[in-house]
């Protein structure tokens, strides 16, 4: 399914196209707007993608009141505004939920809008419906591996107030090109709009399940990824994350239990941040040199594994899990130090603007785990 370097010590490089809309984030508490950001699957599987050194294209669309800097230009579409989502976290006997609401809507992306050239691994990450069939069809003839977010494909939204919901992926016009992906990726509350057992006969299928890791679903085999520590204070964008770690795993020539260890990873880091994250330089750094690392042991050892019953999970991957838990300690423990004066300084609760990402200096989202740590805009 991912293909690897024959005759080699080090995987090629690869190629990503990533398809989804940016958006303008909107973060709403108990009536409270607690924090505007970035927003779309797109912006946080960059932050990912971009600093594991992934070459990618991105085909999003926004509107002319678009207000971000971004590192991968969208297009701009002169007739629609910018797709807009208001997250609202409500607070009721101690238990917090979210609804979802699409407030506006960009054009989606269509067929002509992808480039006419060759991908290795192509990502239908849409948010807010931009997705429609005959794109993801196109994505499938231009790249050799496709991955979808099944939130691209099953998202609804209320006619009336925007409200999204859920729907079946057999009342789609998706259902068929399901035998054509490569890997399907899907939140615990929305595997039940797709049916797992099926799908898997055809494509890779990998279920997020938050503070319980993650599954894997190949078609004979079923393997559980361990999950990493996290405080969650924003589930938004978890899962685009995992998507990205994922893919970025698989880029560098992981086997997909690694690969999805590095989505798990990013994902843990990622609900730890409101909004859009910006993730610490150093940290980055270390997890791809623990990948690289691994990416050269996974290589070198290919030939004595071909000889070898298949297994999808490798015999080393506890070492793996190890040495990124070891890396997300070392950095917890230098912020630490970093910080030790931090709450005491003037400027303790205010939020750089990074790369013109705005940070609202306000409390978190929600001081206790709530359900989903999932992709959401």
């Amino acid at each position: 399914m991912v293909k690897e370097a024959k005759n080699s010590s080090i995987p090629t490089p690869h190629r990503c196209l990533i398809v989804g809309n940016y958006c303008h984030d909107v973060l709403i508490k108990d009536d409270v707007v607690i924090a505007e950001s970035l927003g779309g699957a797109a912006s946080f599987i960059s932050a990912v993608l971009d600093g594991l050194s992934i070459s990618s294209d991105y085909i999003s669309k926004v509107g002319p009141d678009f207000i971000y800097t971004v590192n991968h230009q969208p297009i701009t579409s002169p007739c629609t505004k910018t797709t807009v989502f208001h997250a609202h976290f409500l607070t009721e006997n101690k238990r917090i939920d979210r609804i979802l609401k699409r407030v506006t809507a960009c054009d989606p992306v269509r067929p002509s809008d992808l480039p006419n050239s060759r991908f290795d691994y192509g990502l239908a990450v849409g948010v807010g419906g931009e997705i429609l069939p005959e794109t993801l069809e196109r994505m499938i003839e231009l790249c050799n591996v496709v991955f979808v977010d099944i939130q691209a494909l099953i998202r609804v939204f209320d006619p009336v107030d925007g409200t999204v919901s859920l729907v079946h992926l057999n009342q789609t016009g998706f259902s068929p090109l399901l035998k054509k992906i490569g890997f399907l990726k899907a939140s615990a509350e929305e595997a039940p709009y797709v049916d797992v057992e099926e799908a898997r006969k055809w494509c890779c299928v990998v279920v997020t399940k938050g503070k319980e890791g993650c599954t894997v679903y190949t078609k004979d085999d079923e393997l559980s990824v361990a999950p990493f520590t996290a405080f969650q204070v924003d589930p938004t964008g978890a899962g685009d994350s995992f998507l990205g770690g994922l893919v970025a795993g698989l880029a560098h020539g992981l086997a997909i239990p690694d690969a999805a260890l590095l989505g798990n990873f990013f994902g843990s880091l990622t609900v730890g941040h409101i909004g859009l994250p910006k993730f610490d330089s150093r940290l980055v750094q270390r997890v791809k040199d623990e990948v690289l690392k691994r990416s050269l042991q996974h290589f070198r050892s290919h030939e004595k594994q071909e000889d070898e019953p298949n297994r999808l999970k490798p015999l080393d991957h506890e070492e793996f899990l190890a040495a990124l838990s070891a890396t997300k300690v070392v950095h917890a423990h230098s912020i630490k130090e970093c910080n030790c004066d931090l709450h005491s300084s003037p400027g303790a609760l205010e939020q750089p603007v990074f790369n013109g990402y705005r940070r609202l200096p306000l409390n978190p989202v929600c001081e206790k785990p709530i359900n989903s740590v999932d992709s959401k805009p």
